[in-house]
């Protein structure tokens, strides 16, 4: 490491402009140009191969404390706007680019990805050489890191310490630091300009409540797009208050950390199965699978991307799907009469699961991505059918 410290100092005494440094925990130093915030942030090092979508990503609570890479080289020329984020804040602990574009140019531009990065306290590093870095993670395994922006940066055996004493994500329950504090109701919908789908003027169907593991607006919207009345709750929030609401179905919602660690949502989704319908997606997914019994696992580097094929069991269609996680339901689980749905033709991981008999059903991937694909829409439509089916039942 010592080499690898003398070899940055000298770079940096050669570059003024040069006040990034990226410090993984087994030593590795990647310099960079900070933009954004300064300060200095540890997090755990991931990729994310989407071609396009920063500013989801970003403001997506499932990346808590994670310092994203994106493997596409040139990161901001569509600037930030209004529309496009998933929650009311970005939640990254850092944002590795190649090559920060010095030109913004989109119809829906509000600003610059500097600017916002700057006013949302976020630390951007650019010009690293992001090749080398993800070929790291994908070799061996994602890494806790530092992320130092200004004078921090030129201390890169300290920053390589605060990496190691980091927190590691294996057994970490974050989600008590993303859901919310309060219930409340979701009736926004998607901009009609791109979304197909028939378009209720009001919500007024069957009611879902959703519990906010770390949820994306996106999905809310999918489902208000679709006529029905949608009551957010907190992650902690018995299951005997919400089966006390009369809901016509339970959503588990995506979230950060260890899924075996959010014990209490395991819990409660025990005790909904087989009263109403569930559907799961992402940390969704995963607890559900631990609620029938099954197991998780922590991937090496997990998927993140736009551009995962995902194969339907059922109907043997091989869908193009958006993907954000680091663990995964194993494949030899026990799933309590459950049946594995879809499966990731990369590697096998189990991507999907449904167990008739208690009405619930999950995957493991984002159907509601945004900006896309959109191969996987039809998940709702099914929720809607079942959730619908549920509710016609109950009034006869």
């Amino acid at each position: 490491m010592a080499v690898l410290t003398g070899l940055y100092n000298h770079m940096l005494r050669g570059r003024t402009s040069m006040q990034g440094l990226l410090a993984l925990e087994d030593g590795t130093l990647f310099p960079g140009v900070g933009f954004g915030a300064e300060g200095v942030q540890t997090g755990e090092a991931v990729f994310n191969t989407s071609m396009t979508g920063y500013q989801e990503i970003l403001t997506d609570p499932s990346y808590y404390r994670q310092i994203v890479t994106m493997t596409v080289p040139h990161v901001g020329n569509t600037g930030v706007n209004l529309e496009d984020v998933e929650s009311e804040k970005s939640w990254v602990s850092g944002f590795v680019v190649r090559a920060l574009s010095p030109i913004v140019s989109n119809w829906r531009n509000r600003g610059d990805l500097d600017s916002f990065l700057r006013e949302q306290g976020v630390i951007g590093l650019s010009e690293v050489s992001t090749r080398s870095l993800v070929r790291k993670l994908r070799d061996y395994g994602v890494m806790r890191a530092t992320i130092a922006h200004g004078e921090a940066a030129r201390d890169g055996a300290a920053l390589v310490e605060m990496a190691r004493n980091s927190l590691d994500m294996s057994g970490a329950n974050l989600v008590d630091e993303v859901t919310c504090a309060e219930p409340y109701n979701w009736s926004e919908r998607s901009n009609p300009a791109w979304y197909q789908g028939s378009h209720h003027d009001e919500p007024s169907g069957p009611l879902i409540v959703a519990y906010d593991y770390g949820i994306k607006r996106n999905i809310l919207r999918m489902m208000t797009d679709r006529g029905l009345r949608v009551r957010v709750v907190p992650a902690h929030m018995p299951a005997s208050e919400v089966l006390a609401m009369s809901p016509d179905g339970v959503f588990l919602s995506n979230g950060p950390g260890d899924p075996a660690a959010v014990d209490y949502a395991i819990n409660n989704v025990r005790g909904l199965l087989g009263e109403v319908p569930v559907f799961g997606i992402c940390l969704g997914h995963q607890i559900l699978g631990l609620a029938l019994g099954g197991n998780t696992e922590k991937m090496r580097f997990g998927h993140r991307g736009g551009n995962q094929p995902v194969k339907n069991l059922l109907t043997n269609v091989v869908e193009i799907s958006a993907h954000n996680h680091g663990f995964a339901v194993t494949a030899d689980s026990q799933l309590g009469g459950a049946e594995v749905t879809h499966v990731n033709l990369n590697d096998n991981t189990v991507e999907g699961l449904r167990h008739v008999e208690l009405g619930a059903f999950s995957v493991q991937y984002h159907p509601e991505s945004s900006p896309g694909p959109h191969d996987s829409l039809y998940l709702f439509d099914e929720f809607v059918d079942t959730v619908h089916k549920r509710a016609e039942n109950a009034q006869s």
